[in-house]
């Protein structure tokens, strides 16, 4: 039986732009929307089985009588697999969801208890774009905990759904686009449900590490890049809505691992890519997050290159005045984030990175060889040809060069996300060991190295303050801050060969 699948792409606004768009002309044209209230209620386990296992329940009431929906949990991004079904009241109906994946998790005896309310005021309407038929519908509304009227205690939505009823994915982006020049928009990669589970855990805005890609053994190499993609986009938007409200080391961090893993997975799917928007896709991916990189450099000096020396040398009275100086530019970084991640630029091209993902040219041009070949196929060439290059590259670390040294760092970075990308593919029990020990010693690889590279890149920040902004004592103490430290450099790269050697030993897990 073919499962039933929701194709959609989510845009969040803020309320008055949102509002703004009930005017355009072309929702006019369609006759008017229609308007309706939803009251939706999302309920599970006390322990959250359905969660813990990929589902959201709901029973929603419009003005037309009450609706059962399962979703399954997806990457946040274009299609989702969901069942749904008209139902007699506002409680879960069991008989309803014996048709569903969820009843033999939830068996006969399992209790159903809400969790939280989403209240949601919709104009929706159906326009033609081209050929293809799409619902747009504009959300305005507030989710809340289950039996809870406390402000503190909800969270406000202002999204646009636009859900593809009939006709191609790249029509759906062409009016997402249409819409994003109009007003301010980005994307959206959580669901109610998502924003629902954090209102109720209580949780503040802090960065969040990239989720486990999901891949199975039936996927087409195309389809396996497309989830790792969606899954890096969904790392990234995720942290960067905590930046957009508060500065935070962490979400910064993780806002530039999820650019890198993304660029890292283009590099391995290559071949697969190579259309004519590919390498400005690629550039655009690399220029664009370039303030996060300065700010990131600023996080490790005040964090940790600045208080070890102030720890050696607590004597030295010019480092105060450094990290005077250090936080005033840690400041300016963070304002040229999110200045850049503001930018209609910005959020335009995540529009157009998410519409070339899933309806670019290099799904139809090229290589369709490479694109339909088995997914695990396609993974064991890839780690085989990245495994080679660190083993090969990273020989006799001492003796390289910082700038060979880096390009070493390099291919592992994207070996070890390749491995992450693909670890799903290889489930048995002694493919997850050996995938362990891989995986550790390359983990290990990867951090030494980062660690001399944020040596030379600390040195190489300090000695840029040498400005008019700067004052003696600062600048003495950049310079004093950013002297060789041989012995540190020493101990890391011995600690690199170490897990090199360790890595060269390791049996591929992926054969």
């Amino acid at each position: 039986m073919i499962e039933p699948r929701e194709v959609e792409l989510k845009l969040i606004c803020d309320a008055a732009d949102l509002a703004g768009l009930h005017d355009w002309p072309r929702l006019a044209a369609t006759g008017g929307c229609r308007k309706d209230l939803l009251e939706s209620i999302y309920f599970d386990t006390p322990e959250q089985l359905l969660r813990k296992s990929g589902y959201v329940l709901r029973v929603r009431r419009t003005q037309s009588g009450y609706v059962q929906t399962v979703k399954a949990a997806g990457d946040g991004l274009i299609e989702r697999r969901e069942w749904e079904q008209s139902v007699a009241g506002g409680e879960p109906d069991r008989d309803a969801l014996d048709v569903t994946p969820v009843a033999k998790l939830l068996g006969k005896r399992s209790k159903l208890a809400p969790l939280f309310s989403v209240s949601v005021e919709r104009c929706s309407c159906l326009l033609r774009q081209g050929r293809s038929l799409i619902e747009v519908a504009l959300d305005h509304g507030s989710i809340r905990k289950a039996e809870t009227v406390e402000e503190a205690d909800t969270l406000f939505i202002s999204e646009i759904e636009l859900e593809l009823k009939d006709g191609s994915v790249a029509e759906l982006f062409a009016l997402a686009r249409e819409i994003a020049a109009l007003v301010p928009v980005r994307l959206g990669v959580e669901s109610k449900a998502e924003r629902g589970f954090t209102l109720i855990e209580t949780r503040s805005a802090q960065g969040s590490r990239a989720e486990p890609v999901i891949l199975s053994d039936t996927m087409t190499a195309a389809e396996a890049f497309r989830t790792i993609a969606h899954g890096c986009l969904r790392h990234l938007r995720i942290n960067e809505e905590v930046l957009l409200e508060r500065r935070c080391m962490d979400a910064l961090h993780q806002a530039r691992v999820a650019v890198r893993r993304l660029r890292s997975a283009m590099t391995l799917f290559g071949g697969i890519l190579d259309d004519h928007q590919f390498e400005t896709i690629k550039a655009r991916l690399k220029d664009l997050p370039e303030p996060l990189g300065r700010a990131r450099n600023l996080d490790i000096l005040l964090s940790e290159t600045l208080p070890a020396e102030r720890s050696r040398h607590p004597e030295d009275l010019r480092l105060p005045n450094l990290e005077k100086h250090l936080e005033s530019q840690r400041a300016d970084a963070y304002a040229a984030v999110v200045q850049r991640l503001c930018s209609q630029e910005w959020r335009q091209f995540l529009l157009d990175l998410v519409a070339w993902i899933n309806a670019g040219p290099w799904l139809s041009e090229g290589d369709r060889a490479g694109r339909d070949e088995p997914a695990s196929r396609f993974a064991a060439r890839a780690l085989d040809k990245w495994s080679r290059r660190v083993r090969k590259r990273g020989r006799d670390l001492a003796a390289l060069s910082p700038e060979d040294r880096h390009k070493v760092r390099i291919a592992t970075k994207k070996l070890r996300y390749g491995t992450e990308f693909f670890a799903s593919l290889y489930s048995g029990k002694k493919a997850r060991k050996q995938r362990e020990v891989f995986l550790s010693a390359l983990s290990d690889l990867q951090d030494h190295l980062g660690r001399l590279n944020d040596i030379a890149s600390s040195r190489e920040l300090l000695e840029s303050l040498t400005g008019p902004s700067a004052d003696e004592a600062s600048l003495l103490a950049a310079r004093f801050a950013a002297a060789a430290k041989p012995e540190k450099t020493k101990k890391l790269l011995k600690r690199a060969e170490t897990a090199h050697e360790r890595l060269t030993e390791s049996e591929p897990f992926w054969r």
